[in-house]
């Protein structure tokens, strides 16, 4: 009977010829864009590449490209951490409730902000309006890595540095800081492709960037080996931003030797320095979050004709528009999730060289920009696959490549927690591999999969580019409609989209929120970021 169940346990651990088969699949979909992007820009010609890149407006582009990414990336990369250190380490007052105020304008994409910001005062566009709805929006990536580590910092390192007389400041400079390094690092990356990658808040603020140049390329002349050629140049600037985030990263590793006893670090009290610590807590909150949502219900209560451009808000688009919404998240996230659930498996049960490479070929995807994947499937469609052009099945496929990360993060955690032990017990009790992976692992990793399928779901509903270059004719979702009427300034028109999306928004990552555990946001055993191995956000 033991041999038996040795045998039956050994066959468990090998690793079965059609998983890898689908995992493997999985991988090839996700690097079908990303070649077929390369393979037209390569196919552009030289002399015709030369003279398509070497134009005073690409010049530009690049210029505005580079400086707003590295001025949201040193702005919330300061916001964050200050935001963090004052809502872990000191004895401010309602430090939960900061806490959740601070991860809130996840919810919010970009150009939902650019649209409160825009209807506040036409002056904040450019670079200054960009700057400003970015860093607002993205300082969350920053503060939720660093806030993570700071919870579960070993205090002994703080307090030795306190007792041989370091004052607070030099303490965070020299002990401290460097503990944070990793995820500061971490969130700073996810800023940076964040920034680069964005294309909504660009063009309602009217600062031009390759994505919009990108998109306009395409619009105009529907010329797409021209925006394959600068898609292929912003996956090159991704890819040199990831290699500098390598290089200043290093080799260095931040381990303890011995796990010890965890407890909660002393919080400083900071005097009379708390009213202005309060003041920046609450001019972040009023910036993130109160501005735009005060904006969006100022306008839903104003008639249309008030607007800059006077338009009424259709009740029948608005059911079809949150319907439609609803259905592609849906949609897309069962979707993704079956997706991953092979390679998730195989990296669970039967990890190695394989799984591993498969692995990094999907997070491939989390470094290029979504018009780019969006583009490339346009091409191909037209090219190739006519019959799928502009159908939803095509919108579903590209939602599953970009956010196959997001959902192979959570379900990969889930199947390792679901114990091994107990599939093989099934094993040896007659079920086979299909009747223990149904009966025994997928309900005990059913909550991470849940959380999965959460993540993809938010995304998915304030994703924007995709859905403009591949949803079918006639279908407008709640993005593209805000998006739409924020451009042609019908502010009282684009208010009620805005409030379901926020709505939408906020409760799927409540939802998210439980699944995962309230210990990721607030005080409990939360695993930081930098201890993944891939930060679950994409750009």
């Amino acid at each position: 009977m033991n041999a038996a169940v040795l045998r039956l346990a050994a066959g468990a651990r090998r690793r079965p010829l059609s998983l890898t088969a689908c995992a493997a699949l999985v991988a090839a979909l996700v690097l079908l864009p990303l070649g077929f992007t390369l393979w037209q820009a390569i196919s552009y010609g030289g002399g015709d590449a030369a003279e398509l890149l070497f134009r005073p407006i690409v010049a530009r582009l690049a210029g505005n490209t580079a400086l707003i990414v590295l001025a949201s990336t040193a702005s919330c990369a300061v916001a964050g951490t200050a935001s963090a250190w004052l809502v872990e380490r000191t004895r401010l007052p309602g430090h939960k409730l900061w806490a959740l105020l601070c991860v809130a304008p996840l919810a919010i994409p970009p150009f939902i902000t650019s649209f409160a910001w825009v209807s506040i005062s036409p002056d904040l566009q450019g670079f200054w309006g960009a700057w400003l709805v970015l860093t607002t929006a993205y300082t969350p990536l920053v503060y939720l890595p660093v806030s993570a580590v700071l919870r579960n910092m070993d205090p002994a390192l703080e307090e030795t540095a306190r007792a041989l007389g370091l004052s607070p400041w030099s303490c965070f400079l020299r002990v401290t800081l460097p503990q944070l390094k990793p995820a500061l690092l971490g969130g700073m990356l996810l800023v940076a492709l964040s920034t680069l990658s964005e294309f909504g808040a660009f063009m309602l603020l009217h600062f031009h960037t390759f994505t919009t140049e990108i998109y306009a390329e395409y619009r105009a002349s529907f010329d797409s080996a021209g925006a394959s050629l600068l898609a292929s140049v912003l996956m090159a600037a991704g890819v040199l931003i990831l290699l500098a985030e390598l290089r200043v990263r290093g080799q260095s590793r931040y381990q303890r030797l011995d796990r010890g006893a965890r407890r909660a670090a002393g919080r400083l009290a900071l005097g009379w320095k708390r009213w202005p610590a309060l003041a920046w807590l609450l001019l972040q909150a009023s910036a993130t979050l109160l501005a735009p949502i005060a904006t969006i219900l100022y306008w839903t209560l104003q008639p249309g004709a008030d607007a800059v451009t006077p338009a009424e808000v259709s009740p029948q688009l608005l059911l079809s528009a949150t319907a439609s919404s609803l259905g592609l998240g849906l949609s897309a996230a069962a979707l993704t999730t079956l997706l991953a659930l092979p390679l998730g498996y195989l990296l669970a049960r039967h990890p190695g060289r394989l799984a591993h490479l498969l692995e990094r070929v999907v997070y491939l995807a989390q470094g290029v920009p979504g018009i780019v994947i969006a583009l490339a499937l346009v091409n191909l469609a037209i090219q190739w696959l006519k019959p799928l052009y502009q159908s939803a099945a095509m919108l579903a496929l590209a939602y599953a490549i970009m956010f196959l990360p997001l959902a192979l993060v959570s379900v990969r955690s889930a199947l390792l927690q679901a114990e091994s032990r107990l599939e093989e017990l099934a094993r040896s009790l007659g079920l086979n591999w299909w009747q223990s992976l149904w009966r025994v692992v997928l309900p005990l990793a059913a909550p991470g999969l849940g959380a999965a399928a959460s993540l993809v779901f938010v995304s998915v509903i304030t994703e924007l580019t995709a859905t403009l270059l591949l949803a079918p004719i006639g279908t407008e979702t709640l993005a593209t409609q805000v998006w739409a009427d924020t451009a042609a300034l019908a502010f009282a028109a684009a208010a009620p989209y805005a409030a379901i999306l926020i709505a939408l928004s906020l409760s799927a990552t409540w939802l998210l929120m439980s699944c995962l555990g309230r210990g990721a946001v607030l005080d409990g055993q939360a695993q930081p970021w930098n201890q993944q191995e891939d930060p679950p956000c994409r750009n």
